[in-house]
């Protein structure tokens, strides 16, 4: 099993595996088509509330990974979801944010692999 991170406007690589949209909206100016989505687990996304509190504010980076976790322990269902894909297929979470370094997709790869070390 692989978990990687990819922005959803890069190109798709065969080599991606099981490529999942994490975002709660769906990307602007992006067919579904150019996406070349598996699936879209919105329910793995932050809160709108969290979302807009953060705003990709790498100063709020911390905070923002700690509340996102708390959301993420509380939302077991989806996060099973997501194991489940896991351990079925190598997986790519996609994001829209234009920061690489922080955003909720980075976030939730931390979680998870925190989660599957345990």
């Amino acid at each position: 099993m692989t978990l990687a991170v990819k922005r959803v406007y890069d190109k798709p690589d065969p080599k991606d595996g099981l490529r999942i949209l994490v975002d709660r909206l769906w990307p602007r100016g992006l067919s579904k088509e150019d996406a070349a989505l598996d699936v879209w687990l919105k329910s793995v996304a932050p809160s709108t509330e969290l979302r807009r509190w953060f705003q990709h504010d790498a100063r709020k980076w911390k905070v923002f990974k700690n509340k996102y976790f708390a959301e993420l322990d509380a939302g077991t269902e989806a996060v099973g979801e997501l194991l489940g894909y896991i351990n079925q297929s190598d997986v790519v979470l996609l994001y829209a944010a234009k920061d690489p370094e922080h955003n909720h997709a980075v976030a939730l790869k931390e979680y998870i692999e925190l989660a599957v070390s345990q």
